[in-house]
């Protein structure tokens, strides 16, 4: 959520921005606006909408200049208007563009308007840039200005400031929210996430918690929290132009769900190759794993149903005890801890906020050791974590998750067999047969993306439909949570997923002739008891939509519409179930018509409570 980009160069920056405002898209937003030192003067567009209306007015009021800052805004503090909109502006002194939430803001507000400042929104980010000018008045000193502004804020915020008489200076700071700095030729930049500066510069660093940055043209200057001049490293992104770009597809929904073969193929690369080893989950696994008495997962969305997931492997596989926790909720109880449970953090790009504060109070419980599975090298979970295993799925657009849910279900699925293994639970031919199986899971994925025309052809009838409900038993219960919360997400379709058995213990009640209801049914051992549930559902007039296996038996009927991936795959089954519910709810969003790669309310990445 929210999107920042600055540039400081020797051309115009406006194109710069406005591209790189255009690949943040992604992260949800409803507002967008630039700031440029044009002359001996902060100008500024913004609108409520899309990037491209934004654009428009820039080109309108022909903006140009070499120093600039721009926004994607998400609304928190303030509704949607264009007040509310980044970059603020400061008396035409001071501009400022801000990721995150400042806690204390309502105080900063009160000292502020005391001091004669004169507030024209309702956002937090407009006390920081009083706050800024506040400081900056005392010595004309831009960067000392925001090092002593940032030491008075409460909360999480990455931001980027300039000033109206500095137009060799663009400041940053950050604390919580992500932030990095693109290195140039003649030319450096500042953005919330690297796509937003691939364009221009592959070479990037990353700010550390509490860094506060001075960029000019041809140098960057770093302090660390305590006011040191540091060196952080340079690293080379390997994120290319084309996984930013839809190519032959409709939406990046739609590009996603059909890279996930190749995705899962490259996550499971080191694996088919030398097994299931302590280092694929970093250097320290072989000194730590070996030692857990239990795993503690911690993650939110598509992410804690990964963890839901792994929790069946984890006990099947290892006979350790596995719990899964919503990181929002965990970070705010009284939780017990185990110092000897392996606390496990699922996020997609590594930053998404509740789930490392998450991490952060089990680290303060008590917990011993932390693995992170992310996909996103470089960003802040994995580097407060011990242990790491970066899926290899590429660069995910769409907001609703797709191929990023699959290969984080394979990394969880590796870390199962692995303490197994060592448990001495899994031998040798176990994990030949395991092996074997992983290396045929992108074909069976691939079998269930052909699957596509036939469940277009469901679309159609629940395009009309209010709600929904999803079943599952077992493996799949979290695949049915998954596919409910896909087409909520992105059909706004009221839906709801419960375990199978459930069913008559409430649901029921809600069934009717007006009521779909998705079944995951594969051919496993909880297949019969599957198959009574669906007769329940049918006595009360439901209509019955089943994913099913070839091998399942299950015949069509009036009311009941049966649709067979391949062959089972056995505990490999619900990445391949994945598949279905996912093209269900987009197809179903075409039908009606909805945004699918930005639905409306959501964001990408969440570095906000």
């Amino acid at each position: 959520m929210c999107g920042i980009v600055g540039a400081i160069a020797r051309r115009n920056v406006v194109p710069v921005l406005v591209d790189g405002l255009k690949r943040l898209e992604y992260r949800g937003y409803d507002s967008a606006g630039v700031a440029v030192l044009a002359g001996d003067e902060i100008r500024r567009v913004r609108r409520v909408g899309r990037v491209a209306e934004m654009e428009n007015a820039a080109h309108t009021e022909q903006l140009d200049g070499t120093l600039g800052i721009g926004h994607t805004r998400w609304a928190t503090h303030g509704g949607v208007t264009e007040p509310n909109a980044h970059p603020h502006v400061s008396n035409g002194l001071i501009a400022v563009v801000h990721n995150g939430i400042i806690e204390n803001h309502e105080a900063k507000r009160a000292e502020l308007k005391a001091a004669g400042y004169v507030f024209t929104s309702q956002t937090d980010t407009e006390v920081i840039a009083h706050l800024v000018e506040h400081h900056y008045r005392a010595g004309h000193d831009l960067y000392a200005a925001v090092k002593k502004a940032v030491r008075e804020l409460t909360g999480a915020y990455a931001i980027g400031v300039i000033a109206r008489d500095r137009p060799d200076e663009l400041v940053c700071a950050r604390m919580g929210c992500p932030l990095l700095v693109g290195l140039g030729d003649g030319e450096n930049f500042i953005a919330s996430d690297v796509s937003a500066v691939i364009a221009a510069t592959r070479r990037v660093v990353f700010l550390e918690e509490g860094d506060v940055g001075l960029l000019t043209r041809d140098d960057v200057t770093i302090t660390d929290q305590g006011g040191v001049v540091v060196e952080r490293p340079v690293h080379v992104s390997d994120v290319s132009l084309a996984s930013l770009e839809l190519g032959p597809y409709s939406h990046f929904m739609q590009k996603e769900i059909h890279e996930q073969p190749k995705a899962i193929a490259d996550t499971l690369e080191a694996l088919v190759d030398a097994g299931f080893q302590m280092h694929l989950f970093g250097h320290k696994a072989g000194e730590i794993l070996p030692h857990v008495r239990g795993v503690k997962i911690l993650a939110c969305g598509t992410s804690y149903y990964a963890g839901l997931t792994a929790r069946y492997w984890i006990e099947a596989m290892s006979g350790l005890p596995c719990d899964v926790e919503i990181a929002s909720e965990y970070r705010y109880r009284a939780a017990c801890a185990d110092p000897e449970h392996l606390v496990v953090t699922i996020s997609q790009s590594g930053e998404t906020l509740d789930t490392m504060e998450a991490l952060k109070y089990a680290r303060e419980l008590g917990h011993r050791w932390a693995l992170s599975i992310c996909n996103v090298r470089e960003s802040a979970i994995p580097r407060a974590s011990d242990l790491v295993f970066f899926t290899r799925a590429g660069a995910e657009i769409g907001v609703a998750s797709t191929k990023a849910f699959t290969t984080q279900l394979v990394a969880l699925f590796a870390l199962s067999v692995l303490l197994g293994k060592q448990r001495g639970r899994i031998g040798a031919a176990d994990e030949a047969r395991l092996i074997d199986e992983l290396r045929h899971l992108p074909g069976s994925i691939q079998h269930a993306l052909n699957l596509e025309p036939q469940i277009k052809a469901w679309s159609e009838r629940f395009a009309a439909k209010n709600d929904a409900l999803f079943l599952g038993r077992g493996l799949h219960y979290p695949i049915a949570l998954e596919g409910a919360l896909k087409l909520k997400e992105i059909s706004y379709i009221h839906a709801e997923a419960y375990p199978a058995g459930e069913l008559k213990h409430g649901p029921l009640a809600l069934v009717d002739e007006k009521m779909p209801v998705v079944v995951i049914a594969p051919n496993d051992s909880l297949l019969e008891k599957v198959k009574s549930n669906m007769q329940e559902v049918a006595a009360r007039g439901g209509e019955l939509f089943v994913f099913a296996d070839l091998d399942s038996h299950f015949e069509e009927s009036d009311g009941v519409h049966v649709i067979r991936t391949p062959r089972h795959v056995g505990v490999l089954s619900p990445i391949v179930h994945a598949i279905p519910v996912q093209l269900l709810a987009y197809h179903v969003a075409l039908a009606r018509g909805t945004d699918v790669d930005k639905p409306r309310n959501l964001a990408k990445s969440v570095t906000v409570e």
